[in-house]
């Protein structure tokens, strides 16, 4: 176990790799820009999530981490842009629209924007890259492949959509299985891929995301696990489950239904060799060893982030952790 003083931040040199999902990993990652420069500093989010609503492009990891990083996501509701109107919504289901999903009237200009932009032949990774601009963010941002995934759930329901799952039928189906279509011909990011074979690289973080439906779409494309195990960076993971439940979203109930332990132990030995180190709750130390074990190193430290401070906390905690694997 490393023991890590919070109190002191670390001047970290080299770039860091974070691949991230929404709102857990937005917040990691809201915390790593706070130490690391806009060219230390590259975030991969997942596009398993994206699909086609209103006949506009939504992306909502992408749209998750964006708003994040320029302070301007709602804490509270969880995902969406602070004080936000509904304006567009209702009068859409005024008149017998669909409306499941739920776009606010200033989230509504970035997907019409993305959507304008995509057919009008621009990249993903440009468009994100204009509107991420646009929202004052400096740091780079890219979608895990300019080629088009969909998370696939296989539920006691039949097969569902992933937005349909969580969103429209809030994650209450029984998870049996996942396919992610698309990702056996898609292709990892090449701007992913070159950073992976730069000498730079210092570290690759696995943000506190969903390890199934955040994570697992990044690392099912091809080469992607190979080029990770190839890095010297070291690999670490923040474990997204604190005393056996996750912060947000679905990824406790998924573990259970899929016949694992809700455990932060459980996270680790899913992601398995694929991991250098790992990052545990002080509320999950009984685990240390179990990990260590597995031949991961473990860092325990405060992982629930409340606000900037406690991101940031996280982050100099992390980059500490990954510093003392070059020493």
């Amino acid at each position: 176990m490393t023991d890590v003083n919070l109190a002191t931040k670390l001047s970290f040199t080299g770039k860091v790799l974070a691949l991230s999902g929404g709102v857990g990993g937005a917040k990691l990652c809201r915390g790593l820009t706070a130490t690391l420069t806009p060219d230390q500093l590259t975030i991969v989010a997942n596009t398993g999530d994206d699909f086609d609503y209103w006949d506009l492009r939504i992306c909502p990891d992408l749209d998750s981490v964006m708003y994040a990083l320029a302070d301007l996501n709602d804490e509270e509701r969880g995902w969406g842009l602070r004080d936000e109107t509904w304006r567009t919504l209702i009068a859409m289901r005024r008149l017998g629209g669909a409306e499941w999903f739920q776009i606010g009237d200033q989230d509504l200009a970035t997907h019409m924007l993305r959507t304008q932009l995509l057919r009008a032949g621009q990249s993903l990774s440009a468009v994100t890259q204009q509107i991420a601009a646009g929202l004052g963010i400096t740091h780079s941002l890219l979608p895990m492949s300019e080629q088009t995934v969909a998370t696939k759930v296989n539920t006691d329901q039949g097969w569902l959509d992933f937005q349909q799952y969580f969103v429209r039928d809030k994650c209450q189906p029984e998870v049996r299985e996942l396919h992610f279509e698309g990702a056996d011909t898609a292709q990892l990011n090449p701007l992913v891929s070159s950073l992976l074979t730069d000498e730079a690289l210092a570290a690759i973080v696995v943000c506190p995301s969903n390890p199934f439906v955040s994570i697992d779409p990044i690392l099912s494309l091809p080469d992607c696990r190979g080029l990770l195990k190839k890095s010297s960076a070291p690999v670490i993971a923040v474990s997204p489950i604190i005393a056996g439940r996750a912060v947000k979203g679905p990824a406790a109930k998924m573990m259970r239904e899929l016949d694992m332990p809700a455990t932060a132990l459980a996270v680790a030995e899913y992601y398995g060799d694929l991991l250098d180190g790992y990052v545990l709750d002080e509320a999950d130390a009984e685990y240390v060893d179990d990990i260590t074990a597995l031949g991961i190193q473990v860092c325990v430290a405060p992982t629930l982030m409340t606000d900037l401070n406690s991101k940031i906390a996280l982050a100099d905690a992390l980059l500490t952790f990954a510093a003392s694997f070059k020493a």
